[in-house]
């Protein structure tokens, strides 16, 4: 019976790389979306902005403080009450830009908060200006602090993508519950929904430890 099941799945393979590959689109347009959102609202909301970093605050707040699940719903079921109809893939990539988009600017904020003051007024005092100061003295600076949360963050974000199944996109999540319904073995089904995961995944996850671990290294030297 067990090489039956192995079989059929090893038929289904395409279907699994299918649906790997439109995981791998929302994952990736969503990443380099949530990323430019978030450098920017986290670079505005470290300046002395009250006003917008307040709007900023209560807007990751809200993120953090709610279920991926219930914002992909409102989404793609309550938005068209109001007119705005999206397809699947976008409501997918939309959502899961807006949830990205709040963890990278805590982290974005966060890395820039950590950088001395001193090096902005050293910057300021040569002659440079707010532009000058982010592009030449902060921003490169806080990189190196902020790149292992950044990346850990991505893997985080690829894994949420499993989600988007429960509003019809044929991602590898979906794949493997249409496929355990003609192969009864959830276990070798998911375990190869799991590995293609992994695949994608770990050298995200290798990249982030390397990243934290040189850091911690050159941090110990200072």
């Amino acid at each position: 019976m067990l090489g039956v099941y192995l079989t059929n799945l090893w038929a289904s393979l395409p279907f699994f790389f299918k649906g790997l590959w439109m995981t791998v689109q929302v994952a990736g347009i969503s990443l380099l979306l949530s990323t430019a959102g978030g450098f920017v609202l986290g670079i505005l909301s470290a300046q002395r902005l009250r006003g917008f970093k307040w709007l900023v605050a209560v807007y990751v707040d809200v993120i953090r403080g709610t279920p991926f699940l219930v914002q992909i719903f409102i989404v793609f079921f309550i938005l068209p009450e109001w007119g705005i109809r999206l397809e699947a893939f976008a409501s997918a990539v939309l959502s899961l830009t807006i949830y990205g988009t709040a963890y990278i600017c805590e982290i974005v904020q966060g890395a820039l908060k950590a950088i001395p003051r001193g090096q902005t007024e050293a910057a300021a005092a040569c002659g440079m200006c707010w532009h000058q100061q982010m592009r030449h003295v902060v921003v490169p600076q806080a990189l190196r602090p902020m790149l292992p949360p950044l990346v850990g963050q991505y893997v985080l974000l690829i894994k949420d993508t499993a989600v988007v199944s429960v509003i019809g996109l044929t991602d590898v999540t979906r794949v493997g519950w249409l496929t355990v319904q003609r192969i009864p073995n959830g276990v070798i089904v998911f375990a190869l929904v799991g590995l293609l995961y992994f695949i994608i995944c770990y050298p995200l996850v290798f990249l982030s430890n390397r990243l934290e671990a040189r850091f911690k290294v050159d941090r110990n030297l200072l």
